[in-house]
């Protein structure tokens, strides 16, 4: 009779050892970072112009804030002035340039292509906003305004 205490004191803490637990759920993150092309030279009848030199020590600074972000892709559209943008970045980082068409990308295949990675995308200010909008499923108006040092910014939206 002592004996069946005993024996379920030891099964009692037998299944508390063993309880299952759950799997910690591992979300996967996937970031998008959207650049405007650098200061381009200004011309009238050339619609690929290259950056000028300002434009240059922009995109090598995007390079540097972009330093320490492990990036798994560059993305850019097929102008002069958006890949020169996109190259410092892309070089330093060992990867090679994409290149998308901002009428013809297929946005859903695009996030299932980079689910789970880091990813730089270069356009224009007429494509990255509607860029963002069909990446997040909104129709937002990105409003950003600079008076003498003064920045505000304010995102609109129509339900």
């Amino acid at each position: 009779m002592k004996k069946i205490p005993l024996l379920l004191l030891v099964i009692c803490f037998s299944f508390t050892g063993s309880q299952i637990q759950p799997e910690a759920v591992i979300q996967e993150k996937t970031t998008y970072y959207f650049v405007r092309h650098a200061e381009k030279v200004v011309s009238k009848t050339n619609r690929d112009p290259e950056l000028q030199p300002k434009g240059e020590l922009r995109a090598h600074k995007w390079a540097r804030v972009l330093k320490n972000i492990k990036l798994d892709a560059v993305y850019s559209t097929n102008y002069k002035r958006t890949m020169a943008t996109a190259q410092p970045t892309a070089e330093s980082k060992g990867l090679s340039i994409t290149i998308y068409h901002p009428t013809e990308i297929d946005y859903e295949q695009f996030k299932k292509d980079t689910k789970g990675k880091s990813v730089l995308v270069v356009g224009h200010s007429n494509t990255i906003p509607g860029f963002v909008n069909k990446m997040i499923g909104k129709d937002n108006l990105y409003i950003v305004e600079l008076v003498d040092n003064m920045i505000s910014d304010q995102v609109l939206y129509i339900d």
